[in-house]
């Protein structure tokens, strides 16, 4: 009983030092900045280049947050897709601090971290999605289920003059 007991212990302490040394060595998420103002420079940006917000949501204790960012950071035709039709914001979430931006999405926060919002570039919430149903197995996410999530959420996509007569 003794030596299960500290085996228990010893899956804890590694699991959790090995999450912690994940998000140590890099900073996705800025602690200091104020997601309100983040979200309406986003929309502004949006409104210019005729694009769609995503916001990755979580915060640097988050190890999930990191796989799902290089997930799609280190696949060319990801980054591309992303990068063509969405303007792209991490946003860091402490309960600490003002909840603004979260109140107006909806509480995203309640599906877990990374969570993904897409919004249209007046700010218009238009999807939430928890990314555990993107995920792939244990440690990563599904390359086309996120790229379909992707292309349903274009402005071409949503937008009713793709489906006009």
């Amino acid at each position: 009983m003794k030596n299960t007991g500290i085996i228990f212990f010893l899956i804890i302490a590694f699991s959790v030092s090995g999450n912690k040394s994940y998000s140590q060595k890099r900073t996705l998420y800025n602690i200091n900045a104020d997601p309100l103002q983040q979200f309406e420079k986003a929309i502004k940006e949006a409104e210019k280049t005729n694009k769609h917000v995503m916001l990755q949501i979580g915060g640097n204790w988050c190890p999930w947050c990191f796989r799902f960012h290089d997930f799609y950071e280190n696949d060319a035709e990801l980054d591309s897709l992303l990068k063509t039709n969405y303007v792209i914001i991490n946003v860091n979430y402490d309960p600490k601090k003002k909840q603004e931006l979260f109140t107006k999405l909806g509480f995203p926060h309640r599906f877990g971290f990374p969570v993904i919002v897409i919004t249209d570039a007046a700010g218009n919430r238009l999807h939430t999605q928890n990314s555990w149903y993107l995920e792939d197995g244990k440690d990563s996410y599904n390359k086309e289920k996120f790229k379909s999530f992707l292309i349903n959420w274009t402005v071409k996509t949503v937008s009713w003059e793709s489906y006009k007569e």
